[in-house]
């Protein structure tokens, strides 16, 4: 019983967890914007949240790993894994954004779309925020008869 009342905070906890995970990542390609080379990277949210809630557990630590290689000549890259790796869940990882623009520099931070998904990040976190907060609120007065 207390677990069907608990399914939509756990949810929200989730999706809260990966909102805060790709608004780090959001940061880090605009802070390495100017950096030559460098590679935007970015996770695909609905992807990682399904694969969060499949295994009914709370997300967990983020963790650097090594993408798997596709080709014996290739090097592994770097990635993070998002998930909990006890729980034996898979992990959502990260993956490049696609150039929309080529650079001299070789740099793939596009900053317009960069702010725009930033700001869009940071609305749907404060959409999940009330919406915990407001669950938080109609158990309470439930609790207390109200």
């Amino acid at each position: 019983m207390i677990n069907k009342m608990t399914e939509r905070l756990d949810f929200q906890g989730n999706a809260l967890l990966l909102r805060a995970e790709r608004q780090r990542t959001i940061a880090s390609n605009i802070a390495n914007a100017d950096t030559p080379g460098y590679v935007a990277r970015d996770f695909h949210f609905a992807n990682a949240l399904r694969e969060a809630t499949e295994g009914g557990k709370r997300l967990g630590d983020t963790r650097m790993a090594l993408a798997p290689v596709t080709h014996t000549s290739h090097a592994p890259l770097p990635t993070v894994e998002i998930g909990n790796t006890r729980t034996g869940t898979n992990p959502a990882a990260m993956g490049y954004t696609v150039q929309t623009q080529p650079s001299l520099d070789n740099n793939t931070v596009d900053l317009d779309r960069e702010r725009a998904n930033s700001v869009d990040n940071a609305v749907r976190y404060e959409a999940a925020l009330r919406f915990i907060n407001g669950t938080a609120k109609t158990m309470l007065s439930a609790i207390q008869g109200q």
